[in-house]
């Protein structure tokens, strides 16, 4: 189970679109295989980074509006938001370097 704090559509505004600093949300559902296995990797950077960034996860099978709105089709995704606005994005089969580029780049 991940320490990753999850949102919903319902606070998905509160928790990311106003944040005082930048948020990465992952997108995932149960049924993903390649969500799985990003899980442990966000752990690890979100006790690596967590003073910086902010960590979520949004389950797109319970929660469909946030994803329909922010354009996310496939999973898994990782979106970095800023000020409210997505700065970047990675999706599917996301690899660690990837990831440390993202993350490294705000």
């Amino acid at each position: 189970m991940s320490s990753i704090p999850a949102v919903t559509d319902q606070t998905f505004a509160a928790e990311v679109l106003q944040a005082s600093q930048p948020v990465l949300v992952d997108y995932w559902a149960d049924w993903c295989a390649p969500c799985k296995q990003l899980s442990p990797l966000l752990d690890n950077f979100a006790a690596e980074y967590g003073d910086r960034i902010k960590f979520v996860k949004l389950d797109a099978n319970s929660n469909t509006d946030v994803p329909l709105a922010h354009g996310v089709t496939n999973l898994p995704t990782v979106q970095l938001f800023n000020q409210g606005q997505v700065v970047q994005q990675l999706v599917g089969n996301v690899t660690k370097l990837s990831l440390r580029k993202l993350l490294d780049s705000i």
